[in-house]
């Protein structure tokens, strides 16, 4: 079976061509700034005998429905396409990031689950808008095929009531469904299910703590393989110390600022856009500046790492309090793949739980390689997993698609 996963931003899509008789890619890209005249593209092949040809380029994309469109070319081009036709796509897998509280698993996408999505807009309006759109181009283009949506939100549906709720009037929930969400969720469940293969653990059995660290960061505590916390919240900008994003703060800042004079809008943009690394280091959002800033000397660049550091460390002894048992902490995302030095500070603080880092394990756990960074001597191990959250994707849309044909 032949697989196209979409992701949509509000002027993007990514896209992954699968074959899923040995789940290799295809082809995978990205169009960027549609809704403008020079849409950039970026479009790789990968032919059976490991080699990829990179194909660049400019071309006007006024909505989604032409950048799907392009997109469906490059994958038929005689020179740059994998296709003999659009047809031999079999299914469509559409990443979707809010689900609210009446969707919590993969399910074909129909009138109802459309509806879901856009009740779900007021809660996610910078994603669920643009999943639209892109599901809309999608079965357009491709309108005999089955299309499949699957939820950031659904791995996290598991988070109990004392942890999903807010300790604030029962009326804010009911009403306007203030509770802890959570997002990342298909990246999760992909490192939880992969850890578990590589500790020779039943998915439905191991006690994990997995740490998304990229841009956006965020960590799930999984008990018996289910989600039991999490540290985003109703949004993505609750929790850790991320990339542009504050994480958590005294909810009384905003209004405190607001009441400084500052308009809620821009309250609102500076916590998600200037905070995190970028607005406490006044320098980079990119942890590669920062890391290589704090051996200059810079000492917000330190403070800023520190802070990223600490609140991750933080977070791991609320979560390990709340465990029944822990088989290991999971690093994975841009930094948690590839950032050394992070790594191996984390070990070091996490000391105290077990932890025994090895800095030769460290080294050679790098370019999308997963393994241990800890001593086999350790109590506790920490172990890095690269994230695929297309192949999840394309896994789920595979078995909803095959439950169609039953």
């Amino acid at each position: 079976m032949k697989v196209f996963v979409v992701n949509c931003g509000s002027s993007s899509i990514k896209y992954q061509l699968f074959s899923m008789v040995d789940e290799t890619v295809l082809a995978k890209g990205i169009i960027e700034r549609i809704g403008t005249n020079e849409a950039r593209i970026k479009h790789q092949t990968n032919n059976s005998t490991g080699d990829s040809i990179i194909h660049e380029t400019l071309a006007a994309a006024p909505n989604h429905n032409v950048g799907l469109k392009i997109i469906l070319e490059l994958l038929i081009d005689s020179r740059l396409g994998v296709l003999r036709d659009v047809s031999q796509i079999q299914a469509v897998g559409h990443r979707v990031v809010h689900g609210g509280e009446k969707i919590n698993t993969t399910c074909l996408i129909d009138d109802g689950v459309i509806e879901v999505i856009e009740e779900n807009c007021a809660l996610s309006p910078l994603h669920n808008p643009a999943n639209l759109r892109g599901i809309e181009a999608a079965r357009q283009a491709m309108p005999n095929v089955p299309h499949v949506a699957v939820f950031d939100t659904a791995f996290l549906a598991t988070l109990p009531p004392h942890a999903y709720r807010y300790a604030v009037p029962t009326d804010w929930y009911t009403r306007h469904h203030v509770r802890k969400y959570g997002f990342h969720g298909t990246s999760h469940r992909y490192v939880a299910l992969r850890a578990a293969e590589l500790l020779g653990k039943s998915p439905d059995a191991v006690n994990l703590i997995t740490v998304h660290m990229g841009n956006g960061c965020s960590m799930t505590a999984v008990a018996g393989g289910k989600a039991v916390d999490h540290s985003m919240g109703m949004t993505p900008l609750d929790g850790l110390v991320m990339g542009t994003r504050s994480g958590a703060i005294d909810p009384a800042v905003p209004l405190y600022m607001i009441g400084r004079g500052m308009d809620p809008a821009k309250v609102d943009e500076q916590l998600n856009k200037a905070s995190g690394l970028l607005g406490v280091s006044e320098r980079s959002n990119d942890m590669r500046d920062l890391l290589s800033a704090v051996d200059q000397g810079c000492e917000k660049s330190r403070l800023a790492v520190e802070m990223f550091v600490y609140r991750i460390v933080k977070y791991i002894g609320s979560y390990y309090a709340i465990l029944p048992g822990l088989d290991a902490i999971v690093l994975t995302g841009g930094i948690g793949e590839n950032s050394l030095p992070v790594r191996r500070e984390l070990c070091s603080r996490l000391a105290r739980l077990g932890v025994v880092g090895d800095e030769g394990r460290n080294q050679s756990v790098v370019a999308g390689r997963a393994g241990p960074i800890t001593s086999d001597a350790a109590g506790l191990s920490v172990w890095v997993v690269p994230t695929n959250e297309e192949l999840m994707i394309a896994r789920d849309t595979q078995d909803v698609a095959m439950s169609l044909c039953r």
